[in-house]
């Protein structure tokens, strides 16, 4: 199949395809006699694959990895299952950090509250200052 159609398959855009192509993602295809690619129908497997991957959080690196992984066998369970686990911690370091700035943004915006004329924006103080509570 041509690009255009891989990527309305698998939900994607051919600039896409291309970019996975040159990561090594995606095993470039036999070009057609006119040059266009020919994509087996596995490929759109390939690519909802990495899309799914990265809906997940995982970054393109990681996503090679499991690729890899994806061609072995079950013993590889063990392998996805720690890129996993870390995956998960960083999703928490993330996640921990969202909130973090979510309560700073918050104890910000209630110290506004004073009449306009007695106040200077403290939200604006800090991060002129780069200071937050």
């Amino acid at each position: 199949m041509r690009s255009g159609e891989l990527a309305a398959q698998a939900g994607v855009n051919a600039q896409t395809l291309r970019y996975y192509e040159r990561r090594g993602l995606l095993t470039p295809p036999p070009r057609s006699p006119s040059g266009y690619r020919s994509y087996p129908d596995e490929a759109v497997t390939s690519v909802r694959f990495i899309k799914r991957a990265q809906d997940l959080g995982f970054s393109l690196d990681e996503i090679e990895e499991l690729l890899d992984l994806a061609d072995g066998g079950p013993e590889d369970c063990d392998s996805a299952r720690a890129l996993t686990r870390n995956r998960v911690a960083q999703l928490a370091e993330r996640i921990a950090d969202l909130q973090r700035m979510q309560q700073s943004l918050t104890e910000l915006i209630a110290t506004c509250q004073r009449p306009r004329e007695q106040r200077s924006c403290p939200i604006l103080t800090s991060l002129q200052e780069g200071e937050h509570p």
